[in-house]
């Protein structure tokens, strides 16, 4: 169940960071994914249901503040509590400061490459579909007044369990491992 895990992650991250949208259909595949994992007993990191539904709850009540802020989208929201579904609480906290680091780095990029144009192609990257598409970094006036998001969250928070799993930490006998 871990592959299956990962290949969510790499759907969510491919999706978040060419079009800054995260399907509601993945985030149910990936939530229904951890269900599944739980009933048969094969959730990848030795996690129980109380934990399951900890991590998803935790994970979604603390982003869902700061959706109702404006300050990120309802995908992002709804991907934290699948992620915390598939990891329990435990390990939320560094892939949060992990994916908050990367998606600091993005935005601190991309607004110094929208302030100094040295490399044009790299700030379309970074920005949203609809500013790539404008090209200036400017509101597009022919789409509605929904805010460009610029950072994609979701895929960051993917990375930063990827980066986890990869760590060591994605399997059970490291989770009760001491972190010193």
């Amino acid at each position: 169940m871990l592959a299956a895990f990962v290949l969510f992650l790499l759907a969510i991250m491919a999706s978040d960071l060419t079009r800054r949208r995260v399907p509601n259909g993945l985030v149910l595949l990936g939530a229904a994914g951890a269900a599944l994992a739980l009933l048969l007993n094969r959730q990848p990191f030795g996690l129980g249901w109380e934990e399951a539904l900890a991590g998803g709850s935790i994970a979604f009540g603390a982003l869902l503040l700061t959706y109702a802020l404006g300050v990120m989208g309802a995908g992002d929201v709804k991907f934290a509590g699948a992620l915390g579904l598939w990891t329990g609480l435990a390990p939320l906290v560094p892939i949060w400061i992990g994916a908050s680091l990367l998606a600091g780095l993005h935005a601190v990029l991309w607004l110094a490459l929208r302030r100094w144009p040295v490399a044009p192609r790299l700030f379309l990257a970074l920005s949203s579909p609809r500013i790539a598409r404008n090209g200036d970094g400017k509101r597009n006036t022919a789409t509605p007044a929904r805010k460009a998001r610029h950072v994609p969250l979701a895929a960051y928070l993917a990375m930063a369990t990827l980066i986890w799993i990869a760590g060591g930490r994605g399997s059970a006998p490291a989770l009760a491992a001491p972190l010193y």
